[in-house]
């Protein structure tokens, strides 16, 4: 009797910590961003997170997958099992990654397509790394580049003082928003019809995801 007890009051007091977390959240989805370890990419999603406004009960940004994408997404999943046994989970979840001479790249697209529930999990790739997201910024571009030190060059004719895990990105961005995302789509749209991924990112779509996120 005295343990069925404990079992019913430890239920109770779990139900009722669930209860108080989904109230301190706002009114839209629940989402996690799972990034490459490392500052670059949760610097600029949190700089989004704070720009707008967003419940970061609601908005998660994390880098505990580590920087292989299959590694990120398996991460990912089991971040979703275990929100999910909880009885509270995920609406969403984006996995941000870059190709650049990631060996599991392509798996790592692969699995994200196949994931059950379906239209949870997405992935946010960049080809070959998000840098070429921030220059999209200051100009559109269609030339291939073999590594990540390529693009970095060139957006270092724009932010000279530029690093990786550099703070206040989306900030110093945000003024050309609007056109990197465009450009975005451009380059997007122009690789498809080249049979090419480089260079391509797919970071815009997260990002408009965030910016409409409280009328979805």
């Amino acid at each position: 009797m005295g343990t069925d007890n404990l079992f019913h009051r430890r239920k109770a007091r779990k139900a009722a910590d669930l209860k108080r977390q989904k109230a301190k959240r706002a009114p839209f989805a629940k989402v996690l961003i799972v990034c490459e370890g490392g500052k670059t990419e949760p610097n600029y999603f949190n700089g989004i997170k704070d720009h707008y406004e967003l419940n970061s009960a609601n908005i998660e940004v994390c880098t505990d997958g580590g920087s292989d994408p299959l590694g990120i997404y398996n991460f990912a999943m089991k971040r979703f099992k275990r929100e999910k046994s909880a009885g509270d989970p995920f609406d969403k979840i984006y996995c941000v990654f870059d190709k650049d001479n990631r060996k599991s790249f392509a798996q790592a697209l692969a699995a994200i397509r196949s994931a059950n529930p379906k239209h949870v999990f997405f992935a946010i790739p960049s080809v070959p790394c998000i840098e070429f997201w921030f220059l999209l910024h200051y100009e559109y571009t269609t030339r291939p580049f073999s590594e990540c030190d390529q693009v970095v060059d060139a957006l270092r004719c724009y932010l000279p003082d530029y690093t990786k895990g550099i703070r206040d990105m989306f900030p110093m961005l945000l003024e050309n928003l609007e056109s990197a995302k465009i450009n975005a789509e451009r380059a997007k749209n122009s690789a498809a019809k080249s049979g090419t991924e480089n260079p391509t990112t797919c970071v815009h779509q997260l990002v408009e995801f965030l910016q409409n996120i409280r009328n979805q």
